[in-house]
């Protein structure tokens, strides 16, 4: 079985908004820490800061407005076994603007709207609303 670090990561953060939970703890990888900082830039979740010990983790501080978490909806994309790739002028706003994707592209992780703008395509990580 292939096991999908991203995707364990998106889960563990969607549980952890729908138990109200004020941070969770995330194994560490570049990877991961990048699509954090974007979620991080762009509001979604507050501080991340890195644990180092046996193995390094990432502690995610939580957001929420009011009782509601800011995250209504975290998605994968792209799969490992069912890659989605996506060129620069295919790039389409996610919920009319209202939410974002995240893509990885040659010049590295970043939004779908930095990636429009630097006329990027790459790998369609995840949506978020």
């Amino acid at each position: 079985m292939m096991t999908d670090p991203i995707a364990d990561m998106l889960t563990r953060i969607r549980n952890a908004f729908m138990a109200h939970k004020k941070e969770v703890v995330i194994p560490y990888s570049k990877t991961k820490k990048s699509i954090l900082d974007i979620l991080a830039k762009e509001g979604y979740i507050g501080e991340i800061s890195k644990i180092e010990g046996k193995h390094a983790d990432l502690q995610v501080v939580l957001r929420y407005k009011g009782k509601s978490s800011t995250i209504t909806s975290l998605k994968r994309i792209s799969k490992p076994g069912h890659r989605r790739y996506i060129k620069a002028k295919d790039i389409e706003r996610v919920l009319n603007g209202y939410g974002m994707a995240i893509i990885s592209t040659p010049k590295g992780v970043m939004t779908t709207r930095d990636a429009r703008k630097q006329q990027l395509g790459g790998e369609l990580i995840c949506e978020v609303w």
